[in-house]
């Protein structure tokens, strides 16, 4: 399976209704992300350009899609990005293919 990092911003209303009401939301991010066959491997909360990241496991990219299409459309967030992780092995992979791959750059 491949591993997705997910970075979140919360809106203000959602801070505010989670100072009125406080929950671990893992509970619910785990709930998400196993309704498509994936798995929760870490859920954090950041000072800075993000409020919070999660990482993913999830089958395929059309099953992690999913999950961050229906985070996203819930309202709480004002911004979601998901990024998929290479393994180390992978780019190995791809560096090699990109031996054969015969780039010109533009103007040349």
């Amino acid at each position: 399976m491949a591993m997705y990092l997910t970075r979140f911003n919360y809106t203000p209303d959602t801070w505010a209704r989670l100072i009125q009401k406080p929950e671990d939301r893992r509970h619910a991010a785990r709930d998400y992300i196993e309704s498509v066959g994936g798995k929760l491997h870490g859920f954090w909360y950041a000072f800075g350009e993000r409020d919070g990241m999660t990482l993913w496991e999830a089958p395929d990219n059309v099953s992690m899609a999913a999950v961050a299409l229906a985070l996203g459309s819930g309202g709480a967030l004002s911004s979601i990005e998901t990024t998929p992780l290479l393994e180390v092995e992978e780019l190995i992979a791809a560096l090699k293919k990109a031996q054969s791959v015969h780039y010109r750059p533009p103007g040349t």
